[in-house]
């Protein structure tokens, strides 16, 4: 509970101030901020201090935490810097992107990269490994469309309520579709893999 708090935690705090912040602007050293560039530095700040807690507590991060900080970090950084927030809106695209081409990648070499990451919390058979990994790169580059489409075309409203609500519902309701995998090509424990 304490580490999806602390992954959650900073997701939910942009939203929430960003809803009481959106109409408001702020004077910092002369320059003029939008609320939602203000959120933003805010959201760094969270994302860092957060990382560094469950890094703290667990002794370890995963590819997937370091490159979320990573690309926060970079893409949020330029948002603040150059006061446009194109910039944090692009984030969600680049990870869902990387992680998709990186699944790709070992898809085409034949391996699933997903079952590296998650094979302690999710014992499958191979092939279950490769039906999940196919389906799950697939939905990234989905994931990465969806953003641009919606930060492109739409309000920073709506970007904000879809990267908040939207993005999580929807991989939350990935991995519940995917039921019937899990269940078929699941590791009794202590069974031996089947190729």
């Amino acid at each position: 509970m304490v580490k999806l708090g602390l992954e959650l935690g900073p997701i939910v705090l942009f939203f929430a101030g960003f809803r009481f912040f959106k109409d408001q602007t702020f004077q910092i050293l002369g320059r003029d901020y939008s609320g939602f560039i203000v959120m933003t530095a805010i959201f760094i700040a969270l994302i860092i201090a957060t990382t560094a807690i469950l890094w703290k507590l667990t002794g370890k991060l995963s590819k997937m935490q370091l490159m979320t900080l990573v690309l926060v970090i970079v893409m949020g950084g330029l948002s603040v810097w150059l006061n446009d927030e194109r910039f944090i809106k692009m984030k969600p695209t680049l990870l869902y992107l990387a992680f998709g081409i990186m699944l790709g990648i070992g898809l085409l070499r034949g391996e699933s990269y997903l079952k590296l990451v998650m094979e302690e919390t999710l014992p499958l058979q191979p092939a279950g490994w490769m039906i999940l990994t196919r389906r799950l790169c697939a939905f990234f580059f989905g994931l990465a469309l969806a953003n641009e489409v919606i930060w492109r075309l739409f309000s920073t409203d709506t970007w904000v309520t879809f990267k908040t609500f939207g993005l999580t519902a929807a991989l939350f309701l990935f991995f519940i579709s995917q039921s019937g995998v899990l269940s078929r090509y699941a590791i009794e424990e202590g069974a031996p893999e089947n190729d």
